[in-house]
């Protein structure tokens, strides 16, 4: 018997945080025919927010945007992008993690330090927590990043350095041991 076509869908959505929303939005998913792949979910400033990818029979995509478009009126917004099969991407991934006193343009300052090395962000969580002494705020952030086969982890590391030592915070560049084969 031959393999019905499949659609992969990439799901965001929003909504004033309460509970049962992952439960309404995975039902409908599941009541459309549609199979949770993965996702990832949090709740900030009093909003529930996430990214979710589905996998759906291709004659059946249309009838889940449209039940998924009826959770507008639940207080969802969402948007639904078509995804292309996923692509092994090469080179090799390191853990980013960086703690300092908090100021404005530190995401900017770090993304833009990897960005003009060709590093790509694969994840990234950053918070605020105050200073165990005086009570300072605390910029902290953890990152998943994968290098190009080009670039020599040892020229990013002191690129980072230089840049941590301008910002006056802690910085560390680690092998993800999970993606060493």
């Amino acid at each position: 018997m031959a393999k019905t076509p499949s659609k992969t869908l990439v799901i965001t959505f929003i909504a004033d945080d309460r509970p049962g929303l992952v439960e309404r939005l995975s039902e409908v998913v599941s009541n459309a025919g549609g199979n949770w792949l993965e996702s990832r979910m949090a709740r900030l400033a009093a909003k529930f927010a996430g990214i979710a990818r589905v996998e759906i029979e291709a004659g059946k995509t249309a009838a889940l945007r449209d039940a998924l478009a009826a959770l507008e009126a639940d207080g969802f917004t969402l948007n639904i992008e078509g995804a292309a099969a996923e692509i092994s991407p090469g080179g090799t991934v390191f853990n980013l993690e960086l703690l300092g006193p908090d100021q404005p343009g530190i995401v900017r300052d770090i993304t833009g330090c990897l960005s003009e090395r060709g590093v790509s962000v694969e994840e990234m969580e950053t918070n605020l927590q105050r200073a165990p002494m005086g009570g300072d705020m605390l910029f902290q952030a953890r990152a998943r990043v994968r290098l190009p086969a080009s670039l020599n982890a040892d020229a990013l590391g002191l690129a980072l350095e230089d840049l941590a030592g301008a910002l006056m915070v802690d910085l560390t560049l680690s092998q993800d041991m999970a993606e060493r084969s």
